[in-house]
């Protein structure tokens, strides 16, 4: 049965596969259609046969046009055959760098009876694919003495071309076991035997460089002549995708189809098990971004060991939750990053380009983007946004007018001073509730920062955003720079030439990937009063920054992680009632109206 559903879906995929290419076939007969007409009507004047004063005009008219069509047909094919198309950022990893992995990879294709990769590289994200990165270029039709490879009948009689690029997700190689990973690899492998098919090689260089194409001419910022013949360009290429778009994807469907059941005999026991852990390591990994990654970026520094993270991050997960705790016995197998000569090497490269690709960060470490070991993140990250948030917040306060505290410190932050400010005055007026009692005066649907709070949101929000904006040209400017100075130094003259290789971001607004949306004013506000909390907590009870695999920044009281102080933030902030924060504040040794240290 898996033979036949193999052959099912590799006769499929080649069915389609003709079709995307007679959408070729037929726009270069239409491009050809004026060009033959024009043929026949010199030539039946030139025999005597097409003669008159009619014919003599439809010669020049469809000659005129044939020769029309001909520029045109051959400006776009010029325009598909230079685009590039686009290549997903990756780290490559060389052989020489991991020769058990490149061993594991080409076993693995022996055992399914298909080419090998031609190289591996790492994406710093959750999933394995198979990419093609030679040049899209037109291609003839097939031999007509080649077999099906996709069905794995005899040997195809092919031309010569690199086979695909095996991709992998960085995150598998910390978090699965060796046998894991090969489970994991087994259907994307055996993908390389459709890529080396004749009919469907071409029908994916066809629609890649009908895809490449589409986008060169969407790009804004040219001039109008050249604006408006890209245009012309645009709408023939993007009528060709729309006319083979439909085969491509059922193309698409039938590879995957046959390459699934061609990858059932290979640890088919162990896949079952194995597809456990890409969920478990997709989940882990989005974590650590959003809750680890992210705030370190904020802060110009990138966590260099994001992969060590993600198995620290599920370790502990695999601790919390008793529904992982049988994950926790697989860490005594051997880890498939043990197929790497230098795993801390790859790590670090692959956590750049992390940041690189969900939040814009430089392509290379600079003063202002540093990278940062674990054993450094508290002091390097934790406290430097929390002593930032805090500084901004009183720097905005300032600008609003809003009076310092009295007393012997009226002239240095506190925390009291932040209290006081978004205290709702009918609140303390009025007899204080119980702590941690809901207010009965305020309906839960009408819970909402209070008139301060939002005022200080906005405020804070677009202090924030032209800090960034600030941040963003000096960035730019800085990359221009280096960009230039490399330039360069490759031509060896002062001008600034083109520096060799390709630009994977170029014209592409980055982060290709971003996390999460901009955060709102309350968000901000939140973070912020929370952050000078959490300064006054060091300052004045010895407390101290941590860092939680799964939640984050967290705030050590005691040698313990602080958990219940967002709703009392929450509180002020919807309510303007500051007595469970204060309350809170007291129970922890907390002392408000002291100075905290601000950067």
């Amino acid at each position: 049965m898996t033979g036949i559903g193999v052959e099912t879906g590799a006769q499929s995929a080649r069915a389609r596969a003709l079709a995307v290419l007679r959408v070729r076939s037929r726009a270069l007969a239409v491009a050809l259609l004026p060009a033959a007409a024009a043929v026949i009507l010199l030539a039946g004047g030139s025999t005597g046969q097409l003669l008159g004063e009619g014919f003599d005009i439809a010669r020049w008219v469809v000659s005129a046009l044939a020769l029309l069509v001909l520029a045109a047909a051959g400006g776009i094919a010029l325009v598909v055959a230079r685009a590039r198309p686009a290549v997903t950022p990756t780290v490559p990893i060389p052989e020489a760098s991991a020769p058990d992995l490149y061993r594991l990879v080409r076993d693995l294709a022996d055992r399914l009876d298909v080419p090998s990769p031609s190289a591996i590289a790492l994406t710093p994200d959750c999933d394995s694919w198979l990419e093609d990165r030679t040049h899209p270029a037109q291609s003839g039709p097939p031999p007509a003495d080649h077999t099906d490879e996709i069905a794995g009948v005899g040997r195809p009689h092919r031309r010569s071309t690199a086979a695909p690029v095996l991709v992998i997700g960085s995150p598998f190689l910390w978090w699965m076991r060796v046998g894991e990973l090969r489970a994991v690899l087994a259907p994307v492998v055996a993908g390389t035997g459709p890529s080396a098919h004749p009919d469907i090689a071409a029908a994916r260089r066809f629609v890649r460089g009908l895809d490449a194409a589409a986008a060169v001419t969407a790009q804004p910022g040219r001039d109008p002549v050249s604006g408006t013949v890209l245009a012309g360009v645009g709408w023939v290429v993007r009528l060709m995708l729309r006319g083979c778009r439909v085969h491509a994807a059922e193309m698409e469907r039938g590879v995957a189809a046959a390459a699934a059941e061609r990858a059932q005999a290979v640890d088919y026991g162990l896949r079952i098990v194995a597809q456990e852990q890409v969920g478990l390591a997709y989940a882990g990994w989005d974590r650590l971004l959003t809750r680890v990654a992210l705030p370190a970026w904020r802060m110009g520094r990138w966590p260099s060991r994001l992969d060590a993270g993600v198995v620290a991050a599920l370790t502990e997960l695999s601790r919390r939750d008793r529904l992982a705790e049988g994950f926790a016995t697989r860490l005594g197998e051997r880890p498939a990053c043990d197929l790497l000569e230098e795993p801390g090497a790859v790590d670090e490269a692959t956590s750049l380009l992390a940041a690189r690709l969900f939040h814009g960060g430089p392509a290379e470490a600079g003063p202002d983007w540093s990278p940062v070991q674990w054993q450094e993140y508290p002091d390097e990250v934790v406290d430097r946004t929390w002593r930032t948030d805090a500084a901004r917040l009183h720097r905005v306060l300032d600008a609003l007018g809003v009076r310092r505290t009295s007393g012997p410190h009226a002239d240095a932050p506190t925390l009291d001073r932040v209290l006081t400010h978004l205290t709702d005055l009918s609140l303390e007026e009025a007899d204080p509730h119980p702590p941690h009692s809901p207010d009965p005066r305020i309906a839960p649907e009408d819970l909402s920062t209070t008139p301060r709070s939002t005022a200080l949101a906005e405020r804070l929000s677009r202090e924030l955003a032209r800090e960034e904006a600030a941040a963003t040209a000096t960035t730019a400017t800085t990359t221009a720079t280096a960009t230039s100075a490399a330039a360069a130094t490759v031509t060896g003259t002062g001008s600034a030439a083109p520096a060799p290789g390709p630009d994977l971001w170029h014209d592409t607004p980055l982060p290709l990937f971003p996390l999460q949306p901009p955060r709102s004013p309350r968000d901000l506000l939140t973070d912020h009063v929370t952050a000078m909390v959490c300064c006054a907590a060091m300052d004045t009870a010895g407390a101290k920054p941590g860092l939680d695999w799964l939640d984050g920044p967290s705030l050590m009281v005691g040698g313990e992680r602080t958990a219940d102080l967002a709703p009392k933030v929450l509180s002020l902030l919807e309510q303007g009632d500051p007595v469970p924060l204060r309350n809170w504040l007291t129970k922890v040794g907390i002392r408000p109206e002291k100075p905290v240290r601000l950067v």
